[in-house]
């Protein structure tokens, strides 16, 4: 009887208990530690080794509060995960329900209403944008006399328009109407046709904000009512927002934004009436919904959010390899975004069932390379790799004459300093002290992205140098 008792006690203890871990789940958990700490450096320079970091360690070194991730495979949200602080001085966790600017990733976004309404035969993408404005009109000048500003020029960025990006506004600042930000009674110039469309590639953020007023004088609402009743929710995006300011209703799960020497953003986030641009608040499991349905319809030529002919058209890369919205590489099309204390970057693979979103809460986005290269290594995927560079030896002395002050037209001064075995770039308008290690006896290369700097000779003596396609001039 004690026997019996006692084998009855355990089949209760072990029916109680939680069902064990099936093989599926164990291997995802196993699959995605290793990508947790199969973290490494974007640049590689340190021969056959490459060490290999912990996201949560490396978020505390780089001094980033947070990161949310999600990914696809075949099809589906394989996995989502939050790591480090949503708000570091209310101890707020960053979760996958966590809500964050999306920066420019809004702009493929909202490209969708823009070609709805193309399928719909209310606008034409080549018509003059003009004809749908009515509310504010795009200036003529000597560039529009053969040439003009059309919806599928500002899409692809090749309406020859001026002002790329927007620092948006801190809480309690006036904020413009859009026709205002357009004719730049805002924080930015205003927007003017500066060179012939169609002659070129230029990024604008400022045609954006021209194509989303054109969306809501033709359609009568508010653009961020558009945006949620014809995409967002068709999408199944229904936790997002293109509102701004951002309602109260989303403060408590909304990420605040950090500059990259921890300081929060005034007010917590930046706010911005150019919704198209830059405006979009989401979550990475609901950004991520954009690229699943466009590789949907990709894969299966099937109408969905728009028809297989449209979004064929939308990822067919034009100048400077962007698409109709997104940009379009060799293997993957997507985009990156960068708002005041945010950072964010949507991947998605042309042929194989693979997407990604990162969205960071801080200027500071160099942790997304690390996580890119861990899981494309962990998932075989393809367009994702480490930049290689060797270093050039160079004594103290031979650093010596590339310092001093440099003189950037329409950005100002920039410093150039020695740092251990290399040099150290450090600017009012550079985020992120870049720190350079010699490559060849006038060249340096960035370590954080791999890119190089040339620098400018006069026999010996250093005249300026020549990086990101603009060049400084050294002052005596």
């Amino acid at each position: 009887m004690k026997n019996t008792t006692a084998a009855l006690l355990l089949l209760l203890i072990f029916a109680c208990s939680a069902p064990s871990e099936s093989p599926e789940e164990k291997a995802l958990a196993d699959r995605i530690s290793r990508i947790e700490n199969g973290l490494y450096a974007n640049v590689q320079y340190f021969g056959d080794s490459i060490p290999k970091f912990n996201i949560e360690e490396r978020l505390r070194e780089l001094g980033i509060p947070g990161v949310s991730i999600a990914f696809i495979n075949n099809g589906e949200i394989e996995w989502a995960r939050a790591y480090g602080m949503a708000d570091s001085s209310e101890n707020r966790p960053m979760t996958p329900e966590t809500m964050l600017l999306a920066g420019s990733i809004s702009k493929p976004v909202a490209a969708i209403r823009a070609h709805q309404l193309a399928e719909q035969g209310l606008i034409s993408l080549d018509s003059n944008v003009n004809n749908y404005l009515s509310s504010w009109k795009v200036p003529d000048n000597e560039f529009t006399e053969e040439e003009k500003v059309t919806i599928r020029r500002i899409l692809n960025h090749t309406a020859g328009l001026t002002v790329w990006g927007f620092p948006g506004y801190d809480k309690g600042d006036t904020v413009p109407t859009v026709p205002q930000v357009l004719d730049g009674e805002g924080n930015t110039d205003a927007v003017r046709v500066y060179k012939e469309p169609g002659e070129s590639w230029q990024y604008s953020g400022g045609g954006y904000t021209i194509m989303q007023l054109a969306i809501t004088d033709l359609e009568g609402k508010t653009f961020p009512e558009i945006m949620q009743t014809e995409v967002l929710d068709p999408l199944g995006m229904t936790g997002s927002t293109f509102e701004n300011p951002l309602p109260e209703k989303y403060h408590s799960i909304a990420a605040t934004g950090y500059r990259t020497n921890g300081d929060e953003v005034e007010g917590k986030w930046p706010i911005y009436p150019e919704m198209a641009a830059a405006g979009l608040w989401t979550t990475p499991s609901e950004l991520i919904l954009y690229a699943k349905e466009f590789q949907r319809i990709s894969n299966t030529q099937e109408d969905g959010i728009l028809k297989a002919s449209t979004t064929a058209e939308m990822l067919t890369p034009g100048l400077n390899d962007h698409g109709l919205g997104p940009v379009i590489e060799e293997f993957t099309f997507g985009h990156g975004g960068a708002d005041e204390g945010f950072r964010a970057e949507l991947i998605a693979w042309k042929d194989e069932p693979f997407a990604l979103v990162i969205m960071i809460n801080s200027d500071n986005s160099s942790i997304a390379r690390e996580i890119k290269l861990s899981i494309a290594d962990e998932y075989g995927l393809p367009g994702i790799e480490p930049i290689h560079r060797e270093v050039m030896e160079m004594s103290t002395e031979e650093l010596e004459k590339f310092t001093g002050k440099y003189t950037i037209p329409d950005l100002g001064e920039l410093q150039v300093n020695i740092k251990e075995n290399g040099l150290v770039q450090s600017a009012p308008f550079i985020s992120v002290p870049m720190f350079l290690l010699p490559a060849s006896d006038s060249s340096f290369f960035v370590t954080s992205d791999g890119e190089y700097v040339e620098f400018l000779m006069d026999g010996e003596s250093v005249t300026g140098f020549r990086i990101y396609g603009v060049e400084a001039t050294k002052k005596d």
